[in-house]
């Protein structure tokens, strides 16, 4: 979820009404009577199962998908009355495996729409080198490859610069992290939530995983067939009374741990451990880790940033910290969720997860204990609230 109280608002409200959509030859429509509001600057995730229509509910706000019938207000104004090219221009969007132009380079898939607005060729080079810089890639390195020369994880952020490079107030997103694999997807969500703390725009998000929907979204729609809204409510609301039961069984038996998704890493105490740079010396670390009953220690670059575990065992036969110990698994940022920190310390011999910072520096940790306590503390708030609401 996105913190819209501390972003800048830029985005737009989007209102839809009695929307339909209905094809030629089919007897019943693919999307039923849908109205609801998204408010300008949040996220909101359209969340149900493949053929559901909750991709066509989204194109029909940019109308590359026309509605049947109903209406669609942005900002006020009417979707129909709007000139569709001119409409699509002041709207971002970003899809499955980035959908970039392999024969332009990252800079010119980036400049695509700015150049379509007729921006001057010194603006639109300072913007593209903006965009790839907020979405972590260097412009000097990225800037003349080519779409094939990049990772999956970097053709989506290059995907999500080229929606926000006219810096529209609206940003529509249909499955943008579904072709990536999890760790890579699970970073390109912690870079959306902080580029949205930053711009503040309106997202349609569109997925059918539940855990990304409550990871990302200030709130859900959870859609049934021909996209009828089952409940649209916070994350919070849907994961503590679910309307029916399909909505019940998207949020499914593991409500509580998913509760872990609701919380970010930078709300949370972060658990302390022995650190030291690569030229440091041996014996001061091992006198450090002396008498702990918790032993391991991270060796960090001259940046701050973890490469590795020691414990006493591998200081004993080392000359210096250069390759000592094992290499740190998956780590998390501020921006993630505890729900992330869980699956990440799982997979760690050291049963904890290194925590990094912006510029991968390192910040803490999160250790079983600091999961335990956050789940008991929410589950003693649950209750009060509903003995208050008793009374």
């Amino acid at each position: 979820m996105t913190d819209t109280a501390d972003a800048t608002v830029s985005g737009v409200e989007i209102v839809l009404e009695s929307v339909c959509k209905r094809y030629p030859g089919q007897r019943d429509a693919a999307v039923d009577d849908v109205s609801l509001t998204v408010p300008a600057g949040e996220t909101v995730i359209f969340v149900g199962p493949s053929g559901c229509g909750k991709t066509t509910t989204m194109r029909m706000i940019n109308r590359l998908i026309e509605p049947s019938s109903g209406r669609i207000t942005i900002d006020g104004k009417d979707a129909l009355s709007i000139d569709a090219d001119e409409l699509r221009r002041g709207i971002g969007y970003s899809i499955q495996q980035a959908g970039l132009f392999p024969h332009l380079t990252i800079a010119k898939n980036v400049a695509t729409v700015p150049g379509l607005l007729g921006w001057d060729k010194k603006k639109i080079a300072a913007r593209t080198d903006e965009m790839l810089d907020l979405v972590g890639l260097d412009p000097d390195t990225y800037r003349n490859r080519y779409p094939r020369q990049l990772s999956g994880g970097q053709q989506q952020r290059v995907g999500v610069a080229r929606a926000l490079a006219a810096d529209p107030p609206i940003l529509l997103m249909d499955e943008p992290f579904g072709a990536v694999d999890p760790i890579t997807r699970g970073l390109l969500q912690d870079e959306l939530l902080r580029l949205q703390t930053e711009l503040g725009k309106t997202i349609v998000f569109v997925t059918h995983d539940f855990n990304e929907a409550v990871k990302l979204g200030d709130r859900i729609a959870v859609l049934g067939n021909q996209s009828r809204i089952l409940q649209y409510d916070t994350p919070e609301a849907i994961l503590a009374h679910p309307a029916d039961d399909t909505v019940a069984g998207f949020v499914g038996a593991d409500a509580s741990l998913k509760q872990l998704t609701l919380t970010r890493v930078r709300d949370v105490e972060l658990a302390k451990c022995p650190t030291a740079k690569v030229g440091d010396s041996i014996t001061d670390l091992q006198r450090e880790l002396d008498g702990r009953k918790w032993q391991w220690a991270i060796v960090l670059d001259d940046r701050n940033r973890p490469l590795r575990w020691v414990s006493p065992a591998h200081l004993a036969n080392a000359e210096t910290l250069e390759g000592c110990g094992v290499a740190i698994g998956e780590m998390v940022s501020v921006q993630s969720t505890l729900q992330d920190a869980l699956e990440a310390l799982l997979a760690d011999s050291t049963a904890s997860t290194v925590v990094t910072g912006r510029r991968g520096e390192f910040e803490g940790l999160i250790t079983i204990d600091t999961l335990v306590g956050h789940l008991s503390d929410m589950r003693r708030e649950h209750a009060d609230d509903e003995s208050g609401a008793q009374v």
